[in-house]
């Protein structure tokens, strides 16, 4: 903190009411201001008081796994989470189902004019909690403020950093026909979540975002000494669009069965008022596991034991096809392609 601030030369940052302005962004003290009543209020840990441009972390064992994502939902808070917890628990993710063990992050947010502080505040918060609850160390960070216009109130970038032991790993293109597909839980619920924010639609019983960390459930399936080999969770696009990566990535087709497929009653209700496949839909809190056919079953008790994984099901079975198709046996007995979506069905879903 400088030593400006520290004598109370400028006014504290006033969080419920002020906002955002240019000098946020500028280096000089309103940025330090907001850095240090703000995100290292929430933030703190030893790397980051480090206040250096780059952190210096301690050695670990294991080869590096990185993955970064940008998050740019709209709306901003949604049932169930809100951009905060969804920028910690997507990479988090992104890290995790590589079988490596995620423990750090940084953190970079484009800021707009005029975006309350108040709103800020609580997204950081959400994110800082969203870390500690997932195990995972906010260790840098970087912000920006754009001009009132030229923004959406708030995008936020992450960066995840974990170690992966030395051994087999986890890649798409490690399937072969027999293997069997399963699915952590039902499909749908962040995509809907948002989607009934924005069109104003009530239900029967709420629909929330699924937004969670995990790696508590990948620890769990991977010390099953299951021959797991890919994980992937189901972002935008959904189930469809990430089984056909894995599907093209292994030169295999994929039959998948509807019947299998856990969907909740009101988000199935939601997609057929609003005209949605499920299976195109983003989730933020489910992934999808190909391993041998004889550990299946080994698998899936092993993810029924997890909270996040209550209602994990056998979904299908990688087959031997040159097209690599994924194709659905539907509830009535039929078969339908399975494709990639020719356009965006769901616009800044996460």
């Amino acid at each position: 903190m400088s030593a400006e601030i520290k004598k109370g030369y400028i006014r504290p940052l006033d969080l419920r009411n002020g906002r955002v302005d240019m000098s946020h962004g500028s280096g000089g003290r309103a940025m330090v201001q907001l850095i240090t009543d703000l995100f290292s209020k929430h933030f703190a840990n030893d790397y980051l008081s480090q206040g250096n441009d780059g952190t210096l972390l301690p050695e670990a064992k294991g080869r590096i796994v990185v993955s970064t994502d940008s998050h740019v939902v709209s709306p901003l808070f949604f049932p169930g989470g809100d951009i905060g917890c969804l920028s910690v628990h997507g990479t988090v993710n992104d890290v995790a189902v590589m079988g490596a063990t995620p423990l750090y992050l940084t953190a970079g947010f484009i800021l707009e004019e005029g975006f309350p502080l108040k709103d800020l505040a609580r997204i950081v918060e959400s994110m800082a909690k969203a870390a500690k609850e997932a195990g995972v160390t906010i260790v840098a960070g970087d912000t920006k403020v754009v001009e009132q216009g030229n923004g959406d109130g708030v995008f936020i970038t992450t960066t995840g950093l974990g170690f992966l032991p030395d051994g087999d790993e986890l890649s798409g293109d490690r399937v072969r026909p027999g293997d069997v597909v399963l699915l952590s839980g039902t499909l749908g619920d962040h995509g809907v979540a948002i989607m009934s924010q924005r069109e104003n639609l009530s239900f029967d019983t709420p629909i929330l975002s699924d937004t969670a960390a995990l790696n508590g459930l990948v620890a769990t399936m991977l010390a099953s000494g299951a021959n797991l080999k890919v994980m992937r969770d189901p972002t935008r696009g959904g189930l469809a669009a990430t089984v056909n990566e894995i599907s093209h990535q292994s030169g295999v087709g994929i039959h998948l069965d509807e019947a299998n497929i856990p969907v909740r009653a009101e988000v199935e209700a939601a997609c057929e008022l609003l005209g949605l496949d499920p299976l195109n839909i983003a989730n933020e809190g489910k992934l999808i596991a190909i391993c041998a056919k004889e550990d299946s079953d080994l698998l899936l008790a092993a993810m029924r034991s997890h909270p996040l994984g209550e209602r994990s099901a056998i979904i299908g079975q990688a087959v031997e096809d040159p097209n690599c198709f994924v194709q659905i046996r539907t509830r009535f007995g039929g078969r339908r392609m399975v494709d990639w979506l020719s356009g965006e069905q769901l616009p800044r879903i996460c």
